[in-house]
């Protein structure tokens, strides 16, 4: 009669072992990397890791040298800031003229003494100003065929622009008899310095000795070189 009791023992001891067993088995299972000391790997940590192999994490992407910020405006990766030249600034207008800034002519003026006519004219779209009053004119490369200046007429500055316009006289030879050279041509120069003078056909071949200019002036009456 006590057989039954203590089968009843046996089984309830061979449960409460499968229990245990149960329990860990459950508690060893899959490998948690929290026992190892290491958390579970997040999305952002991801993006870190990522970003530091050389890849931008989304949200923070560059292109074209700017960024993005997390609102989505786009900076352009530098200043942005333009210079005068970008901005329409006009301050190099109204510099002295050069030589190749202008345009000559020279006639031939019979009276009421005769001489020779230089026009100067600005260039299309140049604004500039004879700052130098009396032109550098000679005749050939010789010291003998530098134009003395008489100083006649004159203006200080005169502005050249659009059709205004200056003028000088030559008288090529200022000395009796039959002394002199002829030239074809004159050189002309807004200074003696200019390192491109402008060389212009003469309407004749005139016989040149000692020659004289006058000044710059808008008034050709100025401009009648006379020896003094």
């Amino acid at each position: 009669m006590r057989s039954r009791p203590a089968a009843r023992s046996t089984r309830l001891v061979l449960a409460a072992a499968a229990v245990t067993a149960l329990a860990a088995t459950t508690a060893c299972g899959p490998e948690d990397p929290a026992e190892n000391g290491a958390a579970a790997p997040t999305a952002a940590s991801s993006s870190a890791a990522e970003n530091g192999k050389g890849e931008a994490p989304a949200g923070d992407s560059t292109s074209g040298g700017g960024s993005t910020s997390a609102s989505g405006s786009k900076s352009s990766g530098g200043s942005g800031d333009q210079g005068e030249s970008g901005t329409g600034d006009k301050s190099g207008y109204g510099q002295s003229c050069g030589t190749n800034d202008l345009d000559f002519t020279v006639t031939w003026e019979a009276q009421p003494i005769s001489h020779y006519l230089i026009t100067a004219k600005a260039k299309s779209g140049i604004t500039c100003y004879l700052d130098v009053n009396t032109p550098s004119v000679s005749f050939g490369s010789g010291a003998d065929g530098v134009a003395s200046p008489v100083g006649q007429g004159g203006e200080d500055p005169i502005k050249l622009s659009g059709s205004s316009v200056a003028y000088a006289g030559i008288n090529v030879k200022t000395t009796e008899g039959e002394g002199g050279k002829q030239y074809e041509h004159v050189i002309i120069a807004t200074t003696e310095e200019d390192p491109d003078p402008a060389q212009v056909e003469l309407p004749d071949a005139p016989t040149v000795d000692k020659p004289i200019v006058t000044n710059w002036s808008t008034k050709r009456d100025e401009t009648i070189p006379r020896v003094i």
